[in-house]
């Protein structure tokens, strides 16, 4: 059967509140579940709790009963039955890995590495420092994160870029301490390939927890046994699903957090130069996270119907067929803008993960489109090599909020701090002002701790 997809004609009907329908089902608001996931709730909690509900409810018990609620959790939803001594991966598997893995995936993972360290270090803050001639050093450093903690999927597939594209920039910046989460599965904190990339990249702390309970784990730490015990970090980064995501916004404040992101989306920007085949492709390969928004927008009509085409004989190609399809009809659009200019007004309100202009001339565009997580220019720069090996990271905003956030970076594990000193000759030039403020906002003490220093005329 062909695919039923959305096709929006912007000169017949509003564009935006139909994107809005799709974006809000895809939204971290917590209140959408499948069937599966309410029966599985009421199984584990005895009612049929939202999703929030869900988390705090893993949060708080993690907070205070510790182990012994990470070890319940993972036996209740991820039906994995630990002990305490299996919760961290031992340094002897993930060496066995590495030993284990084939040369070439590893020369992969050396090249990926290489290519991420160097984006990553280029764009690292740098210390600076101004200096002014009355005696006044004004300056900024930045220091890394002590630890961090690391969210890596592991429910559908295996993820060694997420690995990658997660350590390799904290990496970049100099944190020492990285602890990886992954669920306790094949694909997850049990797959040879995550473990192998976790040692190649010097990983020594990988633990078998997914889901709320892994984000309640790294915010919150475990004081348990040695082998079990693990320490609160700093922040958590990594993708997950919504639990993940409202897990990290549960714990922020307790920690720092990169993001909450939702499922992963692309808007392609195609005209008459833009290959059918080539845009099919793009749109599949996001719709195969499934769910995964997939959205079309271009200013020539013919596009439309040769795309449609290419996306019926290509998905049947696909292993992830059936779940690819489900993502399309439900998440995708195939949408006619009027022209150029509505076509960059509407990816400007969408404000998508992933922007790929399939146009000719794309980087003329480029100062026109100023909401997107990131850029992908021209026929030949598909989203999977940003996802696997470019060198930017390929955790992104999502769900319009590249309309205000980044992706991730190396200067994301950094703290940045002020330094600032002061001369006698200095202070004395710039007290009027600060007694001015002090003044007029009430502060006495303020302006007391300047006239202490300059009324008497000698100084300190």
């Amino acid at each position: 059967m062909p695919l039923q997809l959305l096709k929006i004609d912007s000169s017949r009907q509003p564009v935006l509140p139909l994107l809005d329908v799709l974006r809000e089902k895809l939204s971290p608001r917590g209140s959408v579940v499948s069937e599966q996931g309410r029966r599985r709730t009421i199984e584990v909690f005895g009612e049929p709790l939202s999703p929030r509900q869900v988390v705090e409810r893993i949060c708080g018990d993690v907070r205070d009963r510790g182990l012994e609620a990470l070890l319940e959790y993972s036996r209740k939803l991820d039906r994995c039955e630990l002990t305490a001594e299996q919760l961290r991966v031992s340094t002897d598997e993930l060496a066995a890995a590495h030993r284990q893995a084939a040369p070439e995936f590893l020369a992969t993972v050396r090249r990926i590495r290489d290519n991420v360290l160097e984006f990553q270090r280029a764009l690292l803050a740098r210390d600076i420092e101004l200096q002014r001639p009355e005696g006044v050093i004004l300056g900024q450093r930045y220091l890394p994160l002590a630890r961090v903690g690391v969210c890596v999927p592991g429910g559908a597939a295996a993820y060694p870029s997420t690995v990658l594209m997660t350590v390799v920039p904290a990496l970049a910046a100099g944190v020492r301490q990285i602890a990886v989460v992954a669920p306790p599965t094949q694909f997850g904190a049990n797959n040879p390939d995550v473990l192998a990339t976790c040692h190649e990249l010097g990983v020594r702390e990988l633990y078998r927890l997914g889901g709320a309970q892994a984000v309640a784990a790294l915010a919150y730490g475990i004081d348990a046994a040695p082998g079990a015990s693990i320490e609160p970090v700093d922040k958590i980064v990594g993708p997950g699903n919504l639990f993940v995501a409202l897990a990290k916004r549960h714990v922020f404040g307790e920690v720092a957090i990169d993001s909450i992101a939702g499922p992963s989306e692309v808007v392609v920007l195609a005209d008459e130069t833009a290959r059918p085949d080539f845009v099919a492709s793009d749109l599949l390969a996001q719709a195969e996270h499934s769910p995964g928004a997939s959205v079309l927008i271009t200013w020539v009509p013919e596009l439309i119907a040769a795309i449609e085409r290419e996306l019926n004989r290509q998905v049947e190609r696909l292993s992830r067929s059936e779940l690819t399809v489900q993502s399309l009809e439900s998440y995708g659009a195939l949408i006619l803008a009027r022209d150029c200019d509505e076509a960059c007004e509407l990816t400007n309100r969408i404000a998508p993960e992933h922007l790929h202009l399939s146009i000719r001339d794309a980087r003329s565009l480029l100062p026109r489109l100023r909401t997107a997580g990131a850029v992908f220019i021209g026929h030949y720069s598909p989203v999977a090599v940003g996802d696997y090996a470019a060198g930017p990271s390929h955790v992104l905003p999502t769900g319009g909020t590249a309309r205000w956030a980044s992706g991730l970076t190396a200067n994301d594990f950094l703290r940045g701090s002020s330094v600032i000193e002061y001369s006698e000759e200095g202070l004395r030039r710039i007290a009027p002002d600060v007694q001015r403020m002090a003044d007029l906002e009430g502060l006495t003490a303020h302006r007391a701790s300047i006239d202490v220093r300059v009324s008497d005329g000698k100084g300190a």
